[in-house]
């Protein structure tokens, strides 16, 4: 593991290098002290963001699909009072971390470079463990492998563990999947949060996100409900009441029949990709008082 810190821009790609711009800008409002730290892996180089006490217990947060590690900007800091917070850039997507010549292609590929990034880091056996959207499928799937390196697993408005997506939130992406720009980014966000106001920093690399080379993520069915049921590790799911991405009511019910050791908290004021950043007093205090039972 190494530390770092800077710019690492591509030369000549002005649309990397507005990325890493904006991708600073909003780290610049972690709190001070904040670490950028390179942990090898055999799926390449992994970028995190660490900061708090060095002996606090390990937290380590994974973003959604394309929202860097950056996203938890307003998290960070209240999450680190009590803990070693190291929040990670996925291999493969918008970033600072660097695959390597075989990324990750299926499931166990994730839970394997997932492995390797806690080793390296140096986390105990078992660590908390928090994922937003596409970040808590990659999280409830490392669980279920390996249910004694988790010691509580924290699930922001997950995706595709419970439930799948609306049909219409689906229509509404596809064009920005299909031809990524700053224009249809907004315009998505725009829709999908309801017109409420959002970081512009935060935005800003959103925007910049999509001109960014990044690689096919990795995409599966979701968890099995058998295996859920088996899941001992405690829970806690936190829902956006105006996510248009699924249905909240639906994803809560799903969870509370299939996990053995689940609280589901809805946060009333929050959409799907609103979080972690919006309005996140709520978010970061009930996921405080979990992780301190």
């Amino acid at each position: 593991m190494t530390r770092r810190g800077g710019s690492q821009g591509v030369a000549g790609d002005a649309g990397c290098e507005r990325f890493f711009e904006a991708y600073d800008e909003v780290v610049g409002a972690w709190p001070e002290g904040t670490e950028q730290l390179t942990v090898p892996t055999p799926f390449g180089d992994t970028h995190v963001n660490a900061c708090g006490p060095q002996a606090g217990p390990p937290l380590v947060l994974l973003p959604g699909g394309g929202a860097t590690s950056a996203s938890w900007f307003a998290n960070a800091g209240a999450l680190s009072r009590t803990h070693r917070v190291y929040a990670v850039d996925l291999v493969g997507d918008p970033g600072r971390s660097v695959p390597g010549d075989r990324p990750p292609r299926t499931v166990a590929d994730l839970t394997a470079w997932l492995d390797a990034l806690l080793t390296g880091l140096g986390v105990p056996a078992a660590t908390d463990l928090a994922g937003h959207s596409y970040g808590g499928w990659i999280a409830l799937h490392f669980a279920l492998h390996a249910p004694r390196r988790v010691r509580r697993l924290v699930l922001v408005d997950p995706t595709q563990c419970f439930a799948g997506y609306r049909p219409a939130y689906l229509l509404r992406a596809l064009p920005m999947l299909l031809r990524p720009s700053a224009r249809r980014t907004r315009a998505f966000l725009e829709w999908e949060t309801g017109g409420a106001p959002l970081n512009p920093g935060w935005l800003r690399l959103q925007e910049a996100a999509a001109g960014f080379p990044s690689a096919r993520p990795v995409t599966g069915p979701r968890p099995a409900a058998d295996a859920l049921r088996t899941l001992d590790v405690p829970v806690l799911l936190l829902l956006a009441r105006n996510s248009r991405t699924h249905d909240a009511h639906r994803v809560a019910a799903r969870a509370a029949e299939l996990l053995p050791r689940v609280s589901v908290r809805v946060l009333p004021d929050a959409s799907h990709h609103a979080l972690p950043h919006t309005s996140p007093g709520e978010l970061n205090r009930r996921t405080a008082e979990f992780l301190s039972g």
